[in-house]
């Protein structure tokens, strides 16, 4: 993925600061389009690094539970990244096919291509801010609908070609009328640098797929191999990446045909291998809100009210005390903290939040410096074990 986003970003670049073409009107309306591709490779990045911080931070903690629950949440941030890159990859191929068009078609409507930029964006908006959320509901259905739309964008592009074409010749024609008229006089030729596609065959868009000499298919973002499939397989049975979502990749790196197949159609190996059995293909537990109820309370397991002491031992930025929270029902929320009045409930000593600092704080006396966010981590750990609080977290709401 890093290899991906910095290829893009090289290219986005390129278009950015060459003197012809998009570059060349930088300052014009073409520019935003090149910029819109820059804003959304930048979220990529940052979702990129957080995933990578969280993912070093569960190797260092030695709780298996605590840790899988950890990389858990780096998984929408790679998931929205993998997808966004496949839909930066198509933007990008429309931008080199824009600028191709300003710099080598004269005879093109810049108007016309103004028009059919702003109209693809448009088309791309919705899945991109889905994408950009994090929210693991809103990535899974941008992921159900990424391969159809990349499938009408692929339409969309080979319709541009063959429109450029089409003018081009009609352009020659007319240079060949002037040259006639004007008895010999010199004029400029025109050559197309997009490929001659025979009537039925469609360009890959943002694909790039190459086939090596071992049979490894090596797409622009991906590689779909068998250690591929076996990493992929093992990440959906953990629960950190969604099987929706690498269909969803798989379908669109393995070949246009399969845009054209139905979601749950993928090739019966690619099935077998990733375990796309009646199990993976079952609704998953959604709680009160899959149900059309309000949301269920989230419990901070590191309290919000110590907040400014657990930025002191790092808990910012991607590993905020935000990030670890977990879903109870009301009345085991109101439980946890003692009653529904929170404020007799602090008296008791079993109090969640009274409980867990105790045992944080005694932690450090006894070490004699503060704890490591993975001690800490530790610690918690084995007191939600204690209070059966599920070692599964949810990014807070915000409410």
């Amino acid at each position: 993925m890093s290899g991906s986003t910095k290829r893009i970003g090289s290219a986005l670049s390129k278009l950015a600061a060459s003197k012809e073409g998009i570059g060349g009107r930088a300052g014009g309306v073409f520019a935003p389009y090149v910029t819109y591709g820059v804003n959304q490779l930048r979220w990529m990045n940052d979702a990129l690094t957080g995933a990578t911080t969280l993912a070093s931070v569960a190797s260092e903690v030695d709780d298996p539970d605590m840790q899988l629950a950890i990389l858990r949440l780096s998984g929408s941030r790679l998931q929205s990244a993998m997808l966004g890159s496949i839909l930066l990859a198509a933007w990008l191929d429309f931008l080199n096919l824009a600028d191709v068009i300003l710099r080598q078609c004269p005879f093109c409507s810049k108007e016309t291509l103004l028009a059919d930029l702003d109209r693809l964006q448009k088309m791309l908006k919705p899945a991109m801010t889905a994408l950009s959320s994090l929210k693991p509901g809103q990535v899974e259905a941008a992921a159900t609908d990424l391969p159809a739309l990349i499938g009408q964008l692929t339409g969309e592009f080979n319709s541009t070609c063959e429109a450029v074409r089409v003018a081009m010749k009609r352009g020659e024609q007319a240079m060949l009328l002037a040259q006639i008229v004007e008895a010999g006089t010199m004029v400029l030729t025109m050559k197309m640098s997009l490929p001659r596609l025979p009537p039925t065959a469609s360009t890959p868009l943002g694909v790039g797929l190459v086939v090596g000499a071992d049979g490894v298919v090596i797409g622009t973002q991906i590689v779909v191999s068998a250690e591929w499939v076996e990493m992929m397989r093992r990440l959906v049975q953990a629960g950190v990446i969604s099987l929706p979502v690498v269909s969803a990749a798989v379908r669109i790196r393995a070949g246009q045909v399969m845009m054209a197949q139905s979601h749950d159609e993928l090739p019966q190996g690619v099935r077998d291998a990733l375990g796309d059995g009646p199990e993976a293909r079952g609704m998953r537990v959604t709680g009160r809100a899959g149900a059309g109820m309000a949301e269920p309370p989230e419990h901070h397991v590191l309290p919000r009210e110590f907040r400014e002491w657990f930025e002191k031992r790092g808990f910012t930025g991607d590993m905020s005390i935000d990030q670890f929270c977990v879903k109870m029902e009301q009345a085991s929320h109101e439980a946890i903290h003692g009653g529904g009045d929170w404020r007799q409930g602090r008296k008791w000593p079993g109090e969640w939040n009274q409980m867990i600092m105790k045992a944080l704080r005694d932690a450090e006396t006894e070490a004699g410096r503060m704890l490591t966010r993975s001690e800490i981590l530790e610690t918690v750990a084995y007191h939600m074990r204690r209070y059966n609080l599920p070692m599964e977290f949810t990014p807070w709401r915000g409410k």
